[in-house]
């Protein structure tokens, strides 16, 4: 029997990514070995998410992976990310890696982005949710326990409100007619601290929620022990 296939992960540390994970880690043929993160280097959080570097490493260690954390500068040009992309692409080569997934859902201009980037490198790019109908999978996904905080929310598209708040049953439900039930075009992002990818939860808290650059942002903090 042939070994399986040695996967890296793209991490956003939002809930497609952690679905993504656990897609992947349902077939035999498959063994993620890293999850993928860039992260800004002048906040230390991961970008667009704006979730810190602390709370990443946390859900590293209970989906019980290494984190490849990449600094990007800030601001960072294509051409800068490109070269840094390539360096880990020819890190990962060399490690062995054989496969790239992505939690990507529809967007084609992404996807097809993707697949240039590792063309010709050796590396292939899986697409594990690829086309799952939208409604169907978020539903999926609170169903089977992924709890996620939206810590990022596009006011152009989505009420400011909604940043905080959890991903479950009751925000799909209060989603207006138009917004992706999963966001991905560009409405919310998220922080997934709960689910089957996951050996344990990851406590959170939410602390100031604020606009910055067009965006509305809540800040997810480590939650604090209880006190006696």
């Amino acid at each position: 029997m042939d070994a399986p296939r040695r996967v890296l992960l793209s991490w956003s540390s939002g809930k497609d990514s952690a679905w993504a994970l656990h897609v992947l880690r349902r077939d035999p043929g498959l063994e993620v070995v890293g999850l993928l993160t860039t992260v800004n280097e002048t906040f230390e959080r991961v970008a667009m998410h704006a979730v810190r570097e602390t709370l990443l490493e946390r859900q590293a260690e209970a989906a019980g992976l290494p984190l490849w954390k990449i600094p990007l500068p800030n601001p960072c040009p294509n051409e800068i990310y490109e070269e840094i992309m390539g360096r880990v692409v020819a890190r990962a080569r060399d490690e062995g890696v054989q496969a790239m997934a992505f939690g990507d859902l529809f967007l084609e201009d992404i996807r097809a982005y993707r697949v240039r980037q590792l063309e010709g490198s050796g590396i292939e790019p899986l697409f594990p949710l690829w086309e799952r109908p939208t409604d169907a999978l978020a539903r999926e996904m609170v169903e089977a326990g992924l709890r996620a905080t939206l810590t990022c929310v596009d006011p152009r598209q989505l009420d400011r409100s909604f940043a905080g708040r959890t991903f479950d049953s009751a925000l799909l439900a209060e989603l207006p007619d138009g917004v992706d039930p999963c966001g991905e075009n560009g409405e919310f992002h998220s922080f997934a601290h709960a689910g089957p990818m996951f050996s344990a939860p990851v406590a959170v808290e939410t602390g100031a929620v604020l606009e910055r650059d067009g965006f509305v942002f809540a800040d997810l903090l480590p939650a604090r022990a209880p006190t006696e």
